[in-house]
């Protein structure tokens, strides 16, 4: 193993999903990176090639925003990288116009991320981990200049340190399984689907669970009645029904950039009220349309009398017992109390993520950063951690930050906002010495 340090960077990106990516662009295309002095980044992301919820990009299954809250447009409405240049430049944007669809499928939006993250293929270091940020040795007391952050090749194991005036964490979220439940061949999670769906051979599923009442627990239940005709299929959930989400206008503008404000400068009754009435705009619900599919599928199988789609609503699962390829999932039925066994080939759990917390990243460092009275990061308008001096660099978060920011501040809705509210940040705070280059080489 070797060790390198390299220069100083204007921002080192943790993770280079569609948050980061948002943010290289915006840091590209920022009105003061005059020619001769641009910002400098460079991301760190552990996946080996870029990817975004790579194992649910199901057939057919679209995306539930519009394609123009893409990467760019809401900042840069003209971005070479918005929606409608990666479909010109794919010789599609004809045919997609005669679709008369606001909503492209998962897997066209999937492309058009790696068309953007290809621009930028050499500021990203691909299968690489992130091990520490630190404070350099000999820092002074105000705080140093830069932070280290070190990182290791996860193929040669090679160690490579940079220099970093501002840090961006975005590494996504953490799929959450249930207490008691972990996840190996036959019991999956719902980010590792496709991946594992794809190592069995179907002929040996012949009954399958999905647990959860979401979006992605309603489409796996889609995609494997269709996919496996011979199988038993069991949706388990909690509830008596999915429930459909608020997708109207007026309870869509909680995700516009505006709607930010509103939440953070907003009063602790107003932030109360955001979640109270407009958390089914996203949490554990269901496009209305995938509802009526799976709901026609189990009314056409009472039409021919043949019973395979299970709906096992009001329960929830107690535990799962693994003895070889036998799997027993013992039912809570909260109807009645009883439990209920059911013998599977596989079972999916469909049951969310839980927000990025830097603390592990930022380890020792994150003694410098403040917390609020629940103990929560604080975290500044323009996604900033609130740190005590002795810290001045900037530790920017890209998700995490629902209770200072919204609804929106882990989805895409906001991104290219976002991101454009960080560039700001961070361009605004280069040394002095770098801004007095800027402003001089745009007068001459």
């Amino acid at each position: 193993m070797s060790t390198r340090v390299h220069e100083v960077y204007d921002v080192v990106g943790i993770g280079f999903g569609p948050s980061n990516l948002s943010l290289a662009i915006s840091l590209e295309e920022h009105r003061e990176n005059v020619p001769g002095n641009p910002a400098t980044a460079v991301f760190f992301e552990r996946q080996p090639a870029f990817g975004w919820h790579r194992n649910m990009l199901l057939p057919s299954a679209t995306m539930q925003i519009s394609f123009l809250k893409d990467l760019a447009t809401f900042r840069n409405p003209v971005s070479r990288y918005g929606y409608v240049s990666y479909l010109h430049e794919s010789g599609r944007l004809a045919r997609f116009v005669n679709n008369m669809d606001f909503f492209p499928t998962r897997l066209e939006f999937h492309q058009y991320l790696e068309w953007a993250a290809a621009s930028f293929a050499d500021r990203v270091s691909y299968g690489t981990d992130v091990t520490e940020i630190r404070r350099p040795q000999g820092g002074s007391a105000e705080g140093p200049e830069y932070l280290e952050v070190e990182a290791r090749d996860n193929v040669t194991g090679a160690i490579r340190v940079v220099r970093a005036r501002n840090v961006a964490i975005s590494t996504g979220l953490v799929p959450r399984m249930p207490a008691g439940m972990e996840s190996d061949e036959r019991v999956w999670h719902s980010s590792e689907f496709l991946a594992k769906y794809r190592r069995m051979n179907p002929a040996d599923l012949r009954s399958v669970a999905v647990v959860g009442a979401g979006q992605s627990a309603a489409e796996i239940t889609r995609f494997l009645y269709d996919s496996l005709p011979h199988a038993e299929v069991s949706a388990i959930f909690p509830s008596y029904g999915y429930s459909v989400a608020d997708d109207t206008p007026f309870a869509n503008q909680i995700f516009d950039p505006d709607a930010v404000d509103d939440y953070y400068y907003g009063t602790e009754k107003a932030r109360e009220s955001f979640w109270r009435y407009h958390k089914n705009t996203n949490y554990s619900v269901v496009d209305a349309d995938v509802i009526k599919d799976l709901y026609r599928r189990s009314y056409d199988e009472d039409v021919a009398g043949v019973k395979r789609l299970h709906f096992r609503n009001m329960t929830r699962v107690r535990e799962v017992k693994r003895a070889g390829d036998e799997t027993r999932v013992l039912l809570d039925t909260l109807l009645d109390g009883h439990t209920q066994e059911l013998d599977v080939d596989a079972i999916v759990f469909a049951t969310g993520y839980d927000s990025l917390d830097p603390s592990r990243l930022l380890g020792g460092l994150d003694r410098h950063c403040l917390r609020d009275e629940a103990g929560r990061h604080r975290v500044q308008r323009d996604n900033r951690l609130v740190t005590t001096p002795e810290l001045s660099c900037g530790i920017y978060i890209q998700g995490g930050t629902e209770h200072t920011h919204g609804l929106s501040s882990a989805l895409l809705s906001n991104i290219a906002v976002r991101s454009g509210e960080i560039a700001d940040s961070i361009i605004g705070s280069r040394p002095a010495r770098d801004r007095g280059h800027l402003v001089a080489a745009a007068a001459g």
